[in-house]
């Protein structure tokens, strides 16, 4: 079973997920640690609180992306992490070649339509309602040197609504990516992706 770090930026939600979807054998992997980017994460505590150790590495810390990131990777090696899954992450990772493939995102969006730097959470609600699309969803990929853009393990689509806001095509798109994730992860740890 692949030892397994979950990476936050904010409540952690998406993360509580996986480890309760790992926790009753949906998710075929072994949750090993939280990191969070910021020692103000809600998450933090939340994650804490189910027994899963966290640690804080912060991007104010660092003079540049790729220290940082090193710093991440070294704090997930360190508790013997196989596979990364970015929950909810709002810092920019250089992926070196060690890790390459081994990076999960989620992202509250039909990728590659309303991906790259800037465009998460709310932006990219606001844009797709802008934009009159008659759908979205949440997409799991895999990580790689641009922001949103590595190759695409699974997509949930959800309706836009007539007459919805930013805030009501956020639960629709989070309630999918509570379902997206933890099955696009098992699919990815079983090799069927």
């Amino acid at each position: 079973m692949k030892r397994l770090a979950f990476f936050i930026s904010g409540t952690g939600g998406n993360a509580l997920n996986l480890l309760r979807a790992c926790r009753e054998g949906r998710v075929p992997g072994h949750p090993v640690l939280g990191l969070a980017s910021t020692a103000r994460a809600g998450g933090i505590a939340r994650l804490e609180a189910e027994g899963l150790p966290v640690a804080v590495v912060a991007r104010k810390d660092f003079d540049s992306d790729e220290a940082f990131s090193e710093a991440c990777y070294l704090a997930a090696e360190e508790a013997g992490a196989e596979v990364i899954c970015l929950c909810g992450w709002l810092k920019k990772l250089a992926v070196p070649a060690r890790w390459e493939g081994r990076i999960l995102n989620i992202h509250p969006g039909l990728l590659p339509r309303y991906g790259g730097a800037g465009m998460f959470g709310m932006h990219v609600h606001r844009a797709v309602l802008a934009a009159g699309e008659a759908e979205s969803g949440a997409t799991v990929h895999l990580v790689d040197g641009e922001y949103d853009h590595g190759r695409i393990l699974g997509q949930q689509r959800v309706p836009v609504l007539a007459g919805d806001m930013p805030e009501d095509l956020q639960k629709r798109v989070y309630a999918a990516e509570m379902e997206l994730f933890p099955r696009a992860l098992a699919a990815y740890l079983s090799d069927r992706i």
